[in-house]
């Protein structure tokens, strides 16, 4: 059989800065197949890329949305520049699937188009749209609300029959692709977004942080339903209110919010303790969290953070970072007791969870080594990489052995950018390193 060609189409962040987009592209890749990617630019982003045996083709981003008419014009541009770019690869090279990732919930039209061309379609379930509304906006109230709510169950809906096969985050999602969705078990497959644990990993930071300092991280998008704001007041109720000096905060990531939480730190006179990197990459990722000693999952409890796996978790726990979240359903199952868990919006609670990792650098230790093991025997993105490409190989019929993600001839002692990597083999030296979070 000639080798498969699959177009995936993301609209919500830029390939590869999507990290579960980017490890599916290399897991086909692998495995043979031909694979390109419509996504938005990031800054500097050129039009045409082909990376890492992708093809990928990016349109300018619409506006920042605001209001119904706001998104109504961004998920239409968004669609249009996606059905030209979709064009534009089929003159190229025709390909055999669609893979659309979600939000937002409109691109099983175009998949129905080019289903006749004989394209098949499968949809990667990413979130959970009804209710990312509710998180945001409350139970609907008002005729216009309401409208809108439907009209996302309605997208919901026709994404999840138009497809001939789902992809599902987590078996949460799963049971919402079933029953909303309508749809048989065996055509929902479950990939959880782990991280590769063999390229995420410890390194011995180039900028440790100052050894009288104790040092908390975020990392994740800065959205109105990711409740950042939670991590400033936190810090405001350490260093103001219980004297705790030490405590510097560094939040990774951008969004909707970022500009507004810039002003709320400033409100807070957090200035001195709080720094904000913007957008980052996975060279910054791993000298960020491989310096910081307790990691940050503010996310509240609303209908979507309660069913939705949280990257920020495994990837915190990847580098051996202890953390501290408030209890929802799925990261319970992501960190299991890797994570220390305080009741939703108790700011004093979160509080003293970070006070007690602070003031026992053995548990912080004792959570990091767990975590660590964890993610890397349980979550891996290895065997998730397996389930996801045998999707492909169901619905395209084709089949080459070999893993999707092959393994590593020798583990490298640095990384590309020449820093050491932590030996997670000696015993001693990590534990050493899970206190200190520095080189020896």
């Amino acid at each position: 059989m000639t080798q498969p060609h699959v177009l995936i189409i993301v609209q919500n962040l830029p390939v590869p800065l999507d990290r579960r987009v980017w490890l599916e592209c290399q897991a086909l890749v692998a495995r043979g197949y031909r694979v390109s990617v419509i996504c938005p630019k990031g800054p500097g982003d050129p039009s045409r890329q082909h990376l890492d045996g992708v093809d990928i083709y990016k349109y300018a981003p619409a506006p920042e949305a605001e209001g119904l008419l706001g998104f109504a014009w961004e998920f239409a541009y968004s669609w249009v520049r996606t059905a030209w770019l979709s064009l534009v690869a089929w003159r190229r090279r025709r390909f055999d699937i669609i893979q659309a990732c979600n939000p937002p919930d409109t691109y099983w039209l175009l998949a129905l188009l080019w289903r006749l061309r004989g394209v098949s379609f499968v949809f990667d379930h990413h979130d959970l749209n009804p209710e990312l509304f509710i998180s945001r906006f409350g139970r609907p109230s008002g005729l216009l609300k309401r409208l809108e709510y439907g009209g996302l169950k309605w997208l919901e809906r026709r994404t999840f029959r138009a497809a001939d096969r789902i992809i599902s985050t987590n078996e949460s999602y799963k049971a919402v692709a079933v029953r909303r969705g309508d749809r048989r078990p065996g055509h929902v497959t479950v990939v959880r977004s782990g991280p590769d644990t063999e390229q995420m990993r410890p390194i011995y930071p180039e900028n440790p942080r100052p050894a009288d300092a104790i040092e908390l991280v975020y990392l994740g998008i800065m959205g109105p339903q990711d409740g950042v704001d939670q991590v400033l007041l936190v810090v405001d109720e350490l260093v103001r209110r219980r004297g705790r000096s030490e405590v510097r905060a560094t939040l990774l990531g951008f969004g909707d919010c970022l500009e507004d939480l810039r002003a709320q730190s400033a409100q807070l006179g957090l200035e001195d303790r709080v720094t904000f990197t913007g957008r980052v990459d996975r060279v910054q990722i791993a000298e960020y969290l491989s310096r910081a000693d307790i990691g940050l999952s503010p996310d509240l409890k609303t209908p979507l953070n309660d069913l939705s796996t949280m990257n920020k978790t495994m990837e915190y726990m990847s580098y051996g970072l202890p953390a501290v979240s408030f209890d929802l359903v799925e990261t319970r199952v992501s960190g299991a007791d890797t994570v220390l868990y305080v009741p939703s919006g108790d700011i004093a609670a979160f509080a003293d969870a970070v006070e007690r990792l602070m003031d026992d650098p053995a548990l912080r230790a004792d959570l990091g080594r767990k975590a660590r093991a964890r993610v890397a025997t349980e979550l891996d993105w290895r065997p998730q990489a397996e389930a996801y490409v045998a999707v492909f190989d169901e619905v395209s019929g084709f089949s080459q052995p070999g893993p999707a993600v092959p393994p590593a001839r020798v583990r490298p002692d640095v990384d590309a950018q020449g820093r050491r990597y932590v030996d997670l083999d000696d015993a001693a030296e990590f534990d050493r390193y899970l206190t200190e979070r520095r080189a020896p």
